[in-house]
């Protein structure tokens, strides 16, 4: 282990503010995402063994089924490889394991260029600290050792916003990026606002009482964005080598909508009334804490959704460069209106 690799410590992230690796952030995303990085458009011809990590997961899943139809070299890290598609199976190097532990990222990243980072949904976690950062640490370790070229993250829009700090999950998420920014690889954090997939957690109240429920304003528009559009972006920077240096990337959607706009669209693609109920944040960790989320992670998602709340999804603007194509009608006709039939 390198003396670079040991200076990591719990202490150097416990602070978001310290490392501002985006001081000159460029927020682009969608269909001039590689263009206004000053990438290439055409993905560079040469060697780019591309690690996946998440590859059955909702964004990790739909990344998989590009770069595998791309010919692209590509070793995913999966617990369970009996979800990995059997037709997918044949075209991919496995990984048996977690993306937390030192062994199996310090084998999947030799002889790496690209890799993509996502950390799995952690429940059980002792704090959102633990579920991002020391999760990270030893990927970053690894990226380091052998000498990987290249990281796209999962991260989430709120830096240089006044409730960055104080966002459970969010805030934790910024000290990941921070992490993985702090070994000097090229880097690029995606980052995302709600994903309009969260709504497909409550088919059962949409389909048999047509509500929704959350602890957000209904009336309060943010941004939101389909995980298709997420992994599309992911996949073109996974693809192209040109790129360097360190940026964030917002992946907005197409539109900023508020809750009871979304319950309206609902209501006229679903042919039923649906409609937004704003809870209370006390009622909404109930939920978490009963369905077995430790105490610490749900205050973190209630801190989380009461900094979403205060504008915590706003503070990027809107330009043709962040904004991706699918709509929330679109997504719903494609993806809620199936679900809900079922």
């Amino acid at each position: 282990m390198t003396k670079k690799e040991d200076s990591f410590s719990h202490s150097d992230l416990q602070d978001v503010e310290r490392r501002r690796f985006l001081g000159g952030v460029v927020a682009t995303a969608g269909v001039g995402i590689l263009a206004s990085l000053g990438a290439s458009a055409t993905p560079s011809v040469g060697k780019n063994r591309i690690v996946i990590t998440t590859p059955t997961g909702n964004i990790g899943s739909q990344i998989l089924e590009t770069i595998v139809a791309s010919g692209a070299p590509i070793r995913v890290i999966e617990r369970n490889p009996s979800r990995i598609p059997a037709t997918v199976r044949s075209h991919i190097e496995i990984i048996q394991g977690s993306h937390s532990d030192p062994a199996v990222v310090d084998e999947a990243f030799q002889n790496t260029d690209t890799v993509f980072w996502l950390c799995p949904p952690d429940a059980q976690a002792q704090s959102a600290i633990d579920a991002y950062v020391d999760f990270t640490r030893p990927a970053c370790q690894a990226i380091l050792r052998h000498g990987v070229r290249r990281v796209i993250s999962v991260s989430a829009l709120g830096r240089n916003t006044p409730f960055a700090a104080n966002a459970g999950y969010v805030t934790a998420s910024l000290a990941m990026d921070d992490l993985i920014a702090s070994t000097g690889v090229n880097f690029r954090a995606l980052t995302m606002p709600s994903f309009m997939d969260n709504i497909a957690r409550q088919i059962a109240p949409i389909r048999e009482r047509g509500v929704f429920f959350l602890p957000i304003d209904g009336d309060r528009k943010f941004p939101t964005v389909a995980t298709r559009d997420i992994a599309s972006v992911a996949a073109q920077l996974l693809l192209d080598q040109s790129w360097s240096g360190q940026h964030e990337v917002a992946v907005l959607g197409p539109e900023d909508l508020s809750f009871n706009e979304m319950a309206d669209i609902m209501t006229e693609v679903l042919g039923k009334p649906v409609r937004y109920q704003q809870i209370s944040f006390d009622d909404f960790k109930a939920g978490f804490v009963q369905r077995g989320m430790s105490n610490a992670m749900a205050n973190a998602m209630i801190d989380m959704y009461k900094a979403k709340n205060e504008g915590l999804d706003n503070g990027v603007q809107r330009t043709p460069e962040n904004t991706t194509p699918t709509t929330f009608r679109q997504w719903c006709e494609e993806v809620l209106t199936p679900a809900i039939v079922q």
